[in-house]
């Protein structure tokens, strides 16, 4: 009877056992129907960069992406700059905390000491300018926005900025722009920070309310 006994509760531990596997296996499961969706729904904003730079080949599709967004009229009045220079984002940060008031708000970003460079510590950087036109904000921002789901689907991290831009309006700013090479007329509009995330930053919440349907 004993043996029976024990019998039954090795079955019934094995079942518990296949349950729990199945469960975990069920939870490690994707609930996105597609690896798009996929992409949009789990990219984050990633502020801490580990070192490795990222490969022509990949940032090369990245681009590609990018320029393949929708834009008014097809006009493309925009232009792309990636900045892979270490010296460079080295140089423009330093110049960029020369500037910057030690009482004002923004030097407090300076005390971190994870602080490593004024792009969010990334190591490429992405500008997108653009020709002042009706509809040429909206398709950088397009044009933004395949970069980043992009880059996410390549394993590559990113956070979009516009903080940054407002410094290379300034003197001190001034020979970091013309740096970028620029055509006549166009104006910095966003910058790109990408690299290999070192950090795993929380889902945040969204609010689906703010969404209605007119029927």
């Amino acid at each position: 009877m004993k043996k029976y006994f024990l019998l039954i509760a090795a079955c019934l531990f094995g079942l518990t056992a296949c349950d729990n596997a199945a469960q975990q296996e069920q939870e490690q499961e994707t609930t996105y129907p597609n690896e798009v969706i996929e992409t949009i729904m789990t990219r984050r904003s990633v502020r801490q960069y580990n070192d490795e730079p990222i490969p022509h080949e990949v940032m090369d599709k990245i681009l590609e992406c990018g320029i393949h967004a929708p834009n008014g009229m097809n006009a493309q009045r925009w232009e792309v700059r990636v900045v892979e220079s270490q010296k460079w984002i080295k140089d423009a940060t330093e110049a960029y905390k020369n500037s910057v008031p030690a009482d004002s708000p923004m030097a407090k970003q300076f005390e971190d000491p994870n602080f490593k460079n004024m792009f969010r510590n990334a190591t490429n950087v992405i500008f997108i300018s653009h020709r002042p036109g009706p509809c040429t904000q909206l398709d950088c921002g397009l044009m933004a926005g395949n970069m980043v789901n992009a880059a996410k689907s390549l394993g590559v991290s990113s956070v979009i900025m516009m903080g940054p831009i407002g410094f290379f309006s300034t003197e001190a700013g001034k020979p970091f722009l013309d740096a970028l090479a620029l055509s006549e007329g166009q104006e910095l509009l966003i910058c790109i920070g990408m690299g290999y995330s070192d950090e795993k930053p929380e889902t945040p919440e969204r609010k689906y309310s703010k969404v209605k349907y007119v029927q």
